[in-house]
């Protein structure tokens, strides 16, 4: 496959794009990251999410650690080719790092960000954090 597709995606200052992902059986929007043309490339020709880490500066494949992979099942670009949209399976029904199903859990009440939905599985045992 050409990556010429990879030059359609309008890339912001720092070669990066923001990337949803969206679970496949439910519609949920799983979560927010960024990518960049080799974390798109590799996410096509892996099949699963891969991300580039701001804080780590590096490639971040989704649930190298944890075990909650995302295995990609459509890839969409919107309307002004600058943002992506992974339509994905995830594993394990966790997509946060807090251990809940996704990362948009807190909803605005009150002027107070409230979480909303529970923690599925401690970052202890995912992760083995004290």
């Amino acid at each position: 496959m050409t990556d010429s597709w990879l030059n359609e995606v309008k890339w912001n200052a720092e070669g990066l794009v923001p990337a949803i992902s969206q679970e496949a059986t439910t519609g949920k929007v799983l979560t927010l990251a960024w990518m960049n043309r080799d974390a798109l490339a590799a996410t096509v020709e892996e099949g699963r999410a891969v991300y580039w880490s701001r804080s780590r500066a590096k490639l971040w494949r989704k649930g190298e650690e944890s075990g909650h992979v995302q295995i990609v099942k459509d890839v969409r670009l919107d309307c002004d080719s600058d943002a992506i949209l992974l339509i994905v399976e995830q594993r394990g029904g966790i997509a946060c790092h807090t251990g809940r199903e996704r990362c948009f859990y807190q909803s605005l009440q009150n002027g107070r960000w409230v979480p909303v939905e529970p923690v599925l599985k401690s970052a202890q045992e995912i992760y083995g954090e004290k």
